[in-house]
C-alpha cells in the first residue's frame, strides 16, 4: 500500500482497520511475519473501505465472540476475580451498554483504571488481543458517526474531550508472532506486568 496522507478521521479509523485485518489474518495462519497475501487484504480492504463497497463488520460479530468467550479477562485470560470493564471509560462518555463492556480481571481493571484503552496498551507496552482493539475501532467509528465528527480533520479532534484517544488509534501492528486474537490463547501472565 503506497505511502498516502491521512487527514480524516474515517480515513484514520479504516487504515487501523485494514492493518488490523492484515494482523488477523497472518496470527489466524500462525505466521512469524507478514507475507505478500496479508498486505494485499490491507490494502484491498482499505480501498474498498474507502470506495464505500465494504463496510466494517457489525459489532454483532464481536458480541457473538465475547458469549463464546465466556467468563474470562478479555485482556489476559485469567478466569478469577472477574468484573464488568468500560472499553469507553464511563469518565469520558463511555456509555454503560453491552457493546462497551466486557469481562476484566481485578488487576487488569485497576492496572486500566479511567484511562483510554490504547493509552493504556502503549502504557504496558504490550498490545492487546487483536479481538478487543476490533471492537474499540468499531466503537470509535460508531461514535464517530453519531457524534458528526467521521469526516472531521484528525487535529480537530486531538483537542476535543472524548471516551477515546483519536491520535493513538493503533496504524502499525507488531509482527503477527508477538500476536494474538483472543485473551484466552494468552500463554503469559499480563496481569503480573
Amino acid at each position: 500500500m503506497a505511502s498516502q496522507k491521512i487527514d480524516s478521521v474515517r480515513e484514520l479509523i479504516y487504515l487501523s482497520y485494514a492493518n488490523l485485518a492484515m494482523a488477523h489474518s497472518a496470527v489466524d495462519k500462525k505466521q512469524e511475519k507478514y507475507g505478500p497475501i496479508n498486505y494485499m487484504i490491507r490494502s484491498k480492504l482499505f480501498k474498498r473501505l474507502k470506495e464505500g463497497t465494504m463496510n466494517m463488520r457489525s459489532i454483532f460479530d464481536d458480541e457473538k465472540i465475547k458469549l463464546q468467550t465466556g467468563s474470562i479477562c478479555n485482556y489476559c485470560g485469567s478466569i478469577e476475580h472477574l468484573a464488568l470493564d468500560h472499553i469507553f471509560p464511563q469518565k469520558f462518555g463511555g456509555q454503560d451498554n453491552a457493546e462497551n463492556l466486557i469481562f476484566s480481571c481485578r488487576s487488569c481493571n485497576s492496572s486500566k483504571g479511567k484511562k483510554d484503552l490504547m493509552e493504556w496498551m502503549n502504557y504496558r507496552g504490550q498490545f492487546l488481543p487483536l479481538m478487543i482493539i476490533r471492537r474499540y475501532l468499531k466503537l470509535t467509528f460508531y461514535y464517530c458517526i453519531e457524534n458528526n465528527l467521521i469526516d472531521r480533520k484528525i487535529v480537530e479532534l486531538k483537542e476535543m474531550e472524548l471516551p477515546f484517544k483519536i491520535d493513538l488509534l493503533p496504524t502499525l501492528y507488531p509482527l503477527p508472532i508477538n500476536l494474538i486474537l483472543n485473551a484466552e490463547e494468552n500463554k503469559s501472565d499480563i496481569c503480573k506486568s
